[in-house]
């Protein structure tokens, strides 16, 4: 039996970034459309059998009432606490039920949550969130048959999926959480709304990955360097006022922020980077998460064992040279 397993955020793409700059918002109607072509997809690749976080919307149920799949699309059972433990929740049910693919529908965010619940089975994020920098823009009908594809074996992992990088978070030697793009210490003891985008408060941001493109914290490293998600190394930065470099990038949808660079060091697997704030916080892919005790130490530290990744382009190619989707033609029956 083939298991895959979809995790469909209801509260993804709706964070105070729609307040403070200028993201759209992602509705869940949108998001039971993207499910409906999702579980379509997994169906024609093969899968057998598909399982499914349950939300207070009911995303996967709203979109079973406009389709008839072949296969049995079934809840995992657990409590719904409207939160990231949601994900996190599901994710180690999912794995220890025995699915071959996680898909993911949330932002940076979600993906972590997801990532926080099992790291070992194939993960292919899906964008519906604020700062989409570790999901796959396309679409779900795509996604759906190279989920499946990996799902059901037809094409081997190895060929599929790439290993991201992500951070340890150490609180005195100890791991503490983990971030699959960025870690920015915020020189501030209040959570508040999480999200990030006073930059004068940021004195040290590293980064897993940069590009040019990018939106999001990562994008200040991305005006300096180009780190794939793949590539064993990461990117730590110092910033503050009076430094002759400055970089403008995109910090949220619509939003631009002027950051002084005092200083740009690369980071090797295993290497700890300390964090000299202290109390403070350390915001987690764009979101403010752990707190920094006055006392403590705190570091970062990259790991190249992150998440196996399913790579959609990849995995079309390869699917299109194995012929996969292509036969012998077979005329329709004519009806009596």
């Amino acid at each position: 039996m083939s298991i895959a397993a979809i995790l469909a955020n209801p509260a993804s793409g709706k964070d105070i970034r729609r307040l403070v700059a200028h993201g759209s918002v992602f509705d869940n109607q949108e998001k039971v459309r993207m499910v409906r072509r999702l579980i379509l997809g997994l169906e024609k690749a093969g899968v057998t059998r598909i399982l499914y976080m349950p939300d207070s919307y009911a995303i996967v149920p709203r979109a079973l009432n406009a389709i008839s799949p072949s296969i049995p699309v079934e809840a995992v059972e657990m409590p719904i606490r409207n939160s990231q433990t949601d994900t996190t929740v599901a994710a180690g049910i999912m794995e220890i039920l025995g699915a071959q693919c996680l898909v993911v529908l949330g932002g940076d965010g979600t993906s972590r949550a997801a990532c926080k619940g099992s790291t070992a089975v194939p993960l292919l994020p899906l964008s519906t969130g604020t700062n989409n920098v570790f999901p796959f823009m396309g679409e779900a009908t795509v996604a759906g048959l190279a989920a499946g594809l990996v799902a059901c074996g037809r094409l081997s992992r190895d060929k599929c999926c790439y290993r991201s990088c992500m951070f340890d978070v150490l609180l005195d030697g100890e791991v503490a959480d983990m971030a699959l793009v960025d870690a920015a210490v915020y020189d501030d003891v209040f959570l508040a709304s999480k999200a990030v985008w006073h930059m004068d408060k940021v004195p040290q941001l590293f980064l897993t990955r940069c590009s040019a493109s990018a939106i999001g914290l990562s994008a200040i490293g991305g005006q300096l360097r180009s780190i794939r998600p793949e590539e064993p190394k990461g990117l730590a930065l110092r910033l503050g006022n009076g430094s002759p470099l400055v970089v403008t990038a995109a910090i949220a949808p619509g939003m631009f922020a002027d950051v002084p660079v005092t200083g740009v060091t690369e980071m090797a697997p295993g290497e700890i980077f300390n964090i000299e704030t202290s109390p403070g916080l350390i915001a987690l892919d764009g979101e403010r998460e752990v707190e920094i005790p006055s006392g403590s130490r705190a570091s970062i530290r990259l790991n190249t064992e992150g998440p196996l990744v399913i790579d959609v382009d990849r995995t079309m190619a390869l699917a299109r040279d194995e012929g996969l989707f292509r036969g012998p033609y077979k005329k329709a029956k004519e009806s009596i």
